[in-house]
């Protein structure tokens, strides 16, 4: 089995794959302190429960866009399951696409990921949405090519420096707002219509200038937690795909596999 880890800044997800079949997967606050140790009396304990052995993980790969954490993962993957930790992006698991922007090697990890798995699985042109601590919008040619994209502050990024940075602001949870009117009656409304409506104005107005620059048609994929919220709210997202990160660890882990 390929055990897939997709480190980001505030969660790690760690996936269980069977050939092509995403089997399990589990979530873990990111915290680089997290010894592979640590890591490995957390996810064992999971894998014990669902009936698997060290010996049936064969495989680990990492995308990490936390340089401190990495050294734990290696541990975590040679030390508990005798393995060599894969790293999404290179040696054998190199991206395999053009990354066709001024700085090449600046591109995260799960941006890169995320442009491999979009064009395996959609055909033409592709605008990939990631919702994360920040928003992504990233563009994949015909060809599976990376084009550049833009960078957001994420959603709940937003609401933290809104009621952090306010004496008397309420701390709210992301939901869609009551009702569509977007004229707030009260503080709580009017801090959710403004957070919820104004990032979906922000993500629509965003893709159509995106659309207009490509010039030709182009589905937007959206991923991450918050995708499936915001699509019973707008109709601009082509397709949800919320395991788009680890399918793309998926495709670089059997690339590698061959080599």
């Amino acid at each position: 089995m390929l055990l897939a880890v997709d480190c980001g800044n505030t969660n790690v997800v760690f996936a269980l794959f069977e050939g092509t079949e995403l089997k399990l997967r589990w979530r873990i606050a990111t915290d680089p302190r997290r010894t592979g140790d640590e890591y490995a009396v957390w996810l064992l304990q999971l894998m014990e429960i669902e009936g698997i052995g060290r010996s049936d993980v064969t495989q680990m790969i990492l995308s990490s866009v936390v340089p401190r954490a990495r050294h734990n993962f290696d541990v975590l993957a040679q030390k508990y399951f005798g393995i060599e930790l894969i790293v999404a992006g290179e040696g054998a698991a190199e991206w395999g696409i053009e990354v066709d922007v001024d700085e090449p090697h600046s591109l995260g990890a799960d941006r890169a990921v995320n442009a491999i798995a979009a064009h395996a699985k959609y055909p033409g042109d592709l605008i990939v949405v990631d919702f994360g601590t920040a928003t992504t919008f990233d563009v994949v040619d015909f060809n599976g090519a990376y084009k550049g994209g833009i960078i957001a502050p994420g959603i709940n990024l937003s609401l933290d420096a809104l009621v952090n940075n306010t004496a008397k602001l309420p701390r709210i949870a992301i939901e869609a707002p009551r009702t569509n009117s977007v004229t707030g009656r009260n503080t709580e409304d009017q801090m959710l219509i403004g957070i919820f409506w104004g990032y979906v104005a922000m993500m629509e107005g965003l893709i159509a200038r995106l659309r207009d620059e490509i010039g030709r048609p182009a589905k937007v994929v959206a991923t991450g937690g918050l995708a499936i919220l915001f699509d019973e709210h707008t109709e601009i997202f082509d397709a949800v795909d919320p395991d788009l990160t680890l399918e793309g660890l998926a495709i670089l882990a059997e690339r590698a596999g061959t080599k």
